[in-house]
């Protein structure tokens, strides 16, 4: 059985639900705010959250966020909650009105890798004890006058 073509959400007909015709990202990931890293050693936390599988870090509206990509156990094959009736708090107060449906969502910041927090990091800071720069400064140009 194949799903019905996916609409946007002004396509909806009455009675119909986003739900049936999304693949329910929502329930599979969590993403919690953190601090916003600051200084070096505070990108070394972010390097060691995505050494673990499936995690990455962004910000978005200038909040930082760890997301742990990992589906509900209680995500059935059709998409749907196998526990709606006794599902947690934050399922239940959660609406589509601004869900990842539509696929278009971008973050201001995203790491997947600890190398992209090393690479990031570099262009960011001088590591602790190096002075140097990444590349020499220019000689400056004489005055006219």
């Amino acid at each position: 059985m194949t799903k019905p073509e996916k609409p946007t959400r002004d396509q909806l007909q009455p009675g119909q639900n986003l739900c049936d015709f999304c693949t329910a990202k929502c329930c599979r990931y969590f993403a919690l705010p953190i601090e916003e890293p600051v200084t070096w050693d505070d990108f070394e936390y972010i390097r060691w959250y995505l050494l673990h599988d499936r995690a990455s870090v962004f910000v978005e509206e200038d909040t930082w966020y760890i997301l742990v990509h990992t589906a509900c156990k209680h995500l059935q094959d059709d998409n749907r909650c196998g526990a709606y009736d006794t599902r947690p708090q934050i399922c239940r107060d959660y609406t589509t009105d601004n869900c990842e449906y539509e696929d278009s969502w971008t973050y201001d910041i995203y790491f997947e890798t600890p190398e992209q927090v090393e690479e990031y990091c570099e262009a960011r800071f001088t590591r602790p004890g190096d002075e140097r720069f990444r590349s020499r400064r220019p000689t400056q140009l004489p005055i006219v006058g």
